[in-house]
């Protein structure tokens, strides 16, 4: 079975199944070390948490290392590219309000 369908490098993967768990790594722009400080870090727990609370997340599991973070995840509605992709945008405004 296909998941992840490959363009080309700048139009990245496809999810094909929303609905299946997937392995997701989700990296900061020039992989800039933006985790190795514990109020980033903390941003990105809060916002799983949201996730799961508000957003029918699925977090099977994950990982925050100093530049990206690993995931396996589902979408409890369907729609693992919103989730991800409102996640991403959340949690990317809330760490750029604090570092300024």
């Amino acid at each position: 079975m296909v998941i992840f369908d490959k363009k080309a490098m700048s139009d990245g993967y496809k999810i094909r199944d929303q609905t299946l768990p997937h392995f997701i790594t989700a990296t900061v722009v020039d992989w800039v070390d933006v985790f190795t400080r514990t109020s980033y870090r903390d941003v990105v727990v809060a916002c799983l948490d949201f996730c799961i609370r508000d957003k029918a997340m699925v977090l099977y599991g994950y990982v925050i290392m100093s530049n990206h973070i690993h995931m396996i995840v589902q979408s409890g509605d369907g729609d693992l590219s919103g989730l991800l992709r409102d996640f991403k945008k959340f949690t990317a405004s809330k760490i750029l309000e604090k570092i300024k």
